[in-house]
């Protein structure tokens, strides 16, 4: 544990942008900022009460907090979603590419931010913001663009998902465990192949073994609590991104057959638990009462139209679409946040709100006051926690875009406007390939009253469309240029 101990310590001066701090730390919470992989909005219980997977520890966290009905990933994939989390600022935005690090640098992050507050910061679980020369780690040599540059006192990575090679973890700069061997492609037989016990062939470490990794990652996280709540005063924020139930869907046997969905309700009841382990750790250090939680998921499924009906699960619930895609499945997320004496319990949320919303929420919580633009897509959503009195500006509206490259949409007063045909993402090629055909060139939903967008309202109400168009152009034409 010596290791974590050395990478917590060392706070950096506090930045002369930081404003009106609290006189004693213990006044600011700690932060738990939890994100699953690829686990959709119908799959929790609290979220879709005829959902066959057993969520025990997020259905407790729904009932002792807040759970929001209209929050939204950043992207509908695992590397913008991320971007937009720490960052606070639309994906879309930036153009970097994972082999140069994603995050530009001098970026100012949730952790950076919190960092210059008094906390102590750490990550642990899938980072996949890109390092340089991740794809070929040497021997004691510190990757460039690793989390430390971005605020993270510690942290102990995968750099990319369960199924992208090379696979091996990354303790503060340097690679663990060299990637010297090699594994071959692996799927499922009778699925999609990007379900299931799905990989890529590459280089491995010979320690680092697919089917303990969210184990792995559990423990390493419940050691950095136990080292800072033994080592320190200071307010902990964690950062803990699980790499499930993202492919390959790998169910330890205490998990294994526990549901009646096959492998993903297994690996996804898994992920439960691990959230669950780490509730428990901070319940037996006495720390959570003082603890801010926050529980979501990157992105949507990878759960088609087959599987609902094989499984009588919708992954989504009755959101359209899936994983990748404009439509409300791709980035509709379960989002609960649990604060004790500050956060009513039990209470449901449906104020419009973004990932890239915790940037100005931190900045809030802990009276910071930023001197760039790097929170011009960011707005604190504490009053929504609260209910105290605020003038921090609310989010009025979302601009966000699908995995395909013009598949941008814009959600404003409960209608969404999407400036293409079809979904934008994952579910384009299984419908084509069912003969879809989207001939109509944009589309118009009523989320109020359809929020399973299965009416397009284009052509009917084509002057509100025209006027969201209006509103989405001039800001995706600048994508470098935050608003004012």
């Amino acid at each position: 544990m010596l290791h974590i101990i050395l990478g917590l310590v060392g706070l950096a001066l506090l930045s002369a942008c930081y404003q009106n701090k609290p006189q004693e730390k213990d006044r600011l919470p700690h932060i738990l900022v939890v994100l699953t992989d690829d686990m959709g909005y119908g799959d929790p219980e609290c979220y879709n009460p005829d959902s066959k997977i057993h969520t025990p520890n997020i259905d407790q966290l729904a009932a002792n907090g807040m759970r929001f009905t209209n929050a939204h990933a950043a992207g509908t994939t695992c590397v913008p979603s991320r971007y937009g989390l720490l960052t606070g600022r639309y994906p879309w935005r930036n153009t970097r590419t994972t082999e140069v690090g994603v995050i530009e640098p001098g970026t100012e992050t949730i952790a950076s931010l919190l960092k210059k507050a008094g906390y102590k910061t750490a990550v642990v679980g899938k980072w996949h913001q890109g390092m340089i020369d991740e794809k070929r780690p040497r021997p004691n040599v510190v990757l460039q663009r690793n989390p430390g540059e971005y605020g993270f006192d510690y942290h102990f990575i995968m750099p990319a998902s369960l199924d992208i090679p090379p696979y091996y973890y990354v303790r503060n700069g340097i690679c663990v465990e060299q990637p010297t061997d090699t594994i071959e492609a692996n799927n499922t037989p009778g699925i999609s192949p990007i379900q299931g016990a799905f990989w890529r062939k590459g280089a491995i470490a010979p320690g680092f073994r697919m089917e303990h990794v969210v184990d792995k990652l559990t423990e390493e996280a419940k050691e950095v609590m136990t080292d800072h709540f033994e080592t320190s005063k200071d307010p902990l924020f964690l950062y803990f991104a699980l790499p499930s139930p993202h492919t390959p869907w790998l169910p330890n046997k205490e998990y294994k057959g526990t549901t009646p969905i096959g492998d993903y309700g297994d690996y996804t009841s898994q992920t439960d638990g691990a959230f669950g382990a780490l509730i428990s750790h901070l319940k037996e250090a006495g720390e959570l009462e003082n603890t801010l939680i926050l529980f979501t998921s990157d992105n949507g499924p990878v759960w088609y139209p087959e599987d609902a009906q094989k499984y009588g699960h919708s992954s989504t619930g009755n959101l359209r679409g899936m994983k990748g895609d404009a439509w409300e499945g791709g980035h509709r997320m379960p989002f609960i946040v649990q604060w004790p004496g500050k956060v009513k319990p039990n209470t449901t949320n449906a104020h419009l709100t973004c990932f890239t919303d915790l940037w100005a929420t931190f900045a809030e919580i802990t009276s910071y006051e930023a001197n760039g633009n790097s929170s011009k897509d960011s707005f604190s959503f504490l009053y929504q926690l609260t209910g105290h009195t605020t003038t921090m500006p609310e989010r009025k509206e979302l601009v966000l875009k699908g995995f395909k490259k013009e598949s941008y949409f814009i959600i404003k007063d409960g209608w969404k406007y999407l400036d293409h045909s079809g979904p934008g993402g994952f579910s384009s090629w299984y419908l084509e390939g069912k003969g879809q055909v989207f001939d109509i060139p944009a589309q118009l939903y009523n989320l109020d009253n359809d929020l399973g967008e299965s009416t397009n309202l284009y052509t009917e109400h084509n002057e509100k469309a025209k006027e969201l168009a209006g509103l989405l152009h001039p800001i995706i034409a600048q994508p470098n240029k935050t608003n004012d």
